[in-house]
């Protein structure tokens, strides 16, 4: 490609907009051109690296004998209302009428649309484990996007997905799949973190995401301080403390005038806020918007992933001053004992209790009473709770579960995510098959994502220094980036540079050749700045020298090779 008739441009500025690394030099060096908030065009700089990233891709997944399949990206609503996603997801899945007023969805995940072949094209345990994938675009109403591909609105991404007879063999093929995502970023050279994750709206009995940790992430994620434990702050489990062996003590009300906080009840009563439970209030988005009434042991937060679990899936949002007050509680000095749970019409009072607030005895607790609190509440005993779960927000230097490590707090990307489905979606659409004695039964199944520009993102994360974009070798755009000094077309340099470019693209090389009239300067900071692997440059002053001045765009030494070892030196370093 010569550079003259590459479709693009780079900038000399940092784009206003552009937040982290990956972002402004993509843009800058004319990988990505933004159409709006969240949507991006790849350019053909951009959408070379996306097609290297994607040969990845199906290479290990072809190698595990997934089949690759398209699916499409306009989905009838009624295959996302079969699996309750329809109501579930909020106004992230894009849904609209078409000119006959049918309701369609653009997909951000294919789930449904699989699915809904199998409701016709599954009939043998002789035909599991079924083994597919697609790379597809993807839409997302995403309402903060940032960081140029990290977060965005329209996306291409791979999603596989699994079909098998039942848990255990999907437990058999699932490591399989995490080690050829392994093997994915390993031929990015890209550095990777495994944790626990939550499944979120995907559902099923366990997922992991990959992290790539960045200070410019948007999740955190924690990490024992031995290494030996990972997971994403949604799904991290941390050691609340031993439970003090004390009786319980009776009921004691107290004033406490003008403590609505924790910190300040604590400090009033001289107890550590270990010693205290609060209460945090919700509004389910169900019919009867049911009153979530939680209870926590009051030094820690509530983690609302973990608590939107706990409820089954059931959304909620905060419920307001006058919400709290019409449910007989007391803002800032409320408690769950003496509330009746039925408020009428159908309505519920849910209480649910993190476990430290049941394994903890003779806690502060609010009064239902303005000014005044009551120490020694115990749940159990003084109120009953219809949930008891973990639902506590880990935080960093928290202790490690059952050994002395401590947990450490990181930003990072989610670069892929792979989940154990189970039998959800297969039962929502009637899904079976006949196994050995002819008996129907449901299959198990797995769904394993990975975003191509999140990941091309995460790539310039990692590689890159103060003058631009080092591509490795696998996933950049051209093998080599060849530049001609020469005064004139007709000058020797450049006649030795054309020589030069058709001998490259004949030994099958993919080469961008600058063949711009422009200042070696603009020429050299353009090379650093797309970050092609190797530089060979043909200039007066390299054919002076004996030849080609060549330089790899992550090491800082510079190279003469005479002309006529130039080839062999092609094949040695930069082709073997």
């Amino acid at each position: 490609m010569r550079f003259t008739q590459l479709f693009g441009r780079t900038l000399r500025d940092n784009p206003a907009e552009a937040e982290i690394v990956s972002h402004r030099l993509l843009q800058r060096a004319g990988f990505i051109k933004p159409l709006a908030s969240g949507i991006y065009t790849q350019m053909p700089l951009g959408w070379r690296v996306c097609q290297k990233i994607m040969d990845i891709f199906r290479d290990e997944m072809d190698a595990l004998g997934c089949q690759e399949m398209l699916m499409p990206v306009l989905n009838p609503a009624e295959v996302w209302q079969k699996t309750g996603r329809w109501d579930a997801v909020g106004p992230e899945l894009v849904r609209f009428k078409d000119r006959s007023q049918r309701d369609f969805v653009l997909a951000m995940t294919h789930e449904e649309a699989f699915t809904h072949i199998l409701t016709t094209d599954l009939e043998s345990y002789k035909q599991l484990p079924l083994l597919v994938y697609h790379i597809q675009t993807k839409v997302r109403d995403e309402p903060r996007p940032r960081g140029g591909l990290i977060r965005v609105r329209e996306f291409v991404m791979k999603d596989a997905y699994s079909v098998h007879a039942d848990q255990a063999d999907i437990d058999r093929f699932y490591p399989e799949m995490i080690q050829a995502y392994r093997n994915i970023y390993g031929a990015c050279d890209l550095e990777v973190v495994e944790v626990e994750a939550d499944s979120g709206m995907m559902g099923g009995s366990g997922s992991h995401e990959f992290m790539v940790l960045s200070d410019s992430g948007e999740d955190t994620v924690f990490i024992s301080s031995d290494g030996a434990y990972a997971a994403n702050a949604e799904r991290a489990e941390f050691d609340k403390g031993t439970p003090l062996q004390e009786n319980l003590a009776a009921l004691e009300e107290v004033y406490t005038p003008n403590c609505k906080t924790i910190a300040e009840v604590a400090d009033f009563l001289d107890v550590p806020q270990t010693r205290t439970v609060k209460a945090v209030f919700y509004i389910a988005e169900n019919e009867t918007q049911d009153f979530i009434f939680v209870v926590i042991r009051g030094d820690l937060p509530v983690n609302e992933v973990k608590l939107f679990n706990a409820l089954g899936g059931l959304n909620f949002r905060d419920a307001t001053d006058e919400e709290i007050e019409a449910v007989g509680a007391v803002p800032g000095f409320a408690s769950p004992l003496g509330l009746n749970k039925d408020l009428g019409r159908g309505r519920k009072l849910i209480i649910v209790a993190d476990d430290s607030a049941l394994n903890f005895p003779n806690l502060v607790g609010g009064a239902n009473k303005p000014d005044y609190h009551l120490k020694n509440t115990n749940a159990g005993r003084d109120y009953q709770p219809d949930i008891v779960a973990d639902i506590a927000l880990a935080r960093d230097g928290d202790k490690c579960l059952n050994r002395a490590a401590v947990l450490q707090a990181h930003r990072g990307i989610e670069v892929g995510h792979c989940f154990k489905l189970g039998r959800r979606y297969a039962e929502a659409m009637n899904v079976t098959y006949l196994d050995e004695n002819g008996k129907a039964q449901v299959p198990v199944m797995g769904s394993y994502g990975i975003g191509v520009g999140r990941l091309m993102a995460a790539i310039v994360e990692q590689h890159h220094d103060e003058y631009g974009i080092i591509w490795p070798e696998t996933v950049a755009p051209f093998d080599v980036h060849l530049i001609s000094l020469g005064k004139g077309l007709e000058e020797e340099t450049s006649q030795q540079a054309e020589a030069l470019y058709e001998k490259l693209q004949d030994a099958g090389l993919e080469v961008l050749f600058d063949d711009r009239r422009e200042s070696p300067g603009v020429k050299f900071a353009d090379a650093d700045l797309i970050g092609v692997p190797w530089r060979a440059t043909v200039s007066a002053r390299s054919l002076q020298q004996g030849g080609v001045e060549v330089k790899r765009r992550c090491e800082p030494e510079k190279k003469i090779i005479p002309l006529d070892d130039f080839m062999d030196f092609v094949f040695e370093e930069i082709w073997g």
